[in-house]
């Protein structure tokens, strides 16, 4: 099992930034990816972001292109996720996650998540 737990969300004013942390844990070894998704009320879990654990490749949705960045940090079984121009919309719980398979914006293609951290964006 490969347990994840994140950490640094908040509240913050549109036009800001915020940086969320996922640590990994627990069996870690295989893990090809780890990515961030995000839920907000009453919608779907949609994906946001992933990196390649080995080559460090990384993939956006359109929606945050530009204004996010997901990096990690291999020695501390970390990812990350800086969040810059922070808009209303972008109110939500984020979840780490981390598949031993391939990138994929399904979420049934990710086998291991965290317990999401809470993100308000204030218009």
């Amino acid at each position: 099992q490969v347990q994840l737990v994140e950490s640094g969300g908040g509240l913050v004013q549109a036009g800001g930034s915020l940086r969320l942390s996922c640590a990994a844990s627990g069996r870690t070894f295989g893990v090809y990816a780890m990515g961030w998704f995000r839920q907000a009320p009453g919608k779907e879990r949609e994906y946001v972001a992933a990196i390649t654990w080995s080559s460090s490749n990384t993939d956006y949705a359109d929606s945050v292109k530009g204004r996010f960045t997901i990096s990690r940090d291999n020695a501390k079984n970390s990812v990350y996720l800086q969040m810059n121009s922070l808009e209303f919309e972008d109110t939500a719980v984020y979840y780490c996650a981390a598949t031993k398979r391939y990138i994929d914006v399904n979420t049934y293609s990710w086998a291991y998540w965290g317990q999401g951290t809470q993100v308000t964006v204030s218009s």
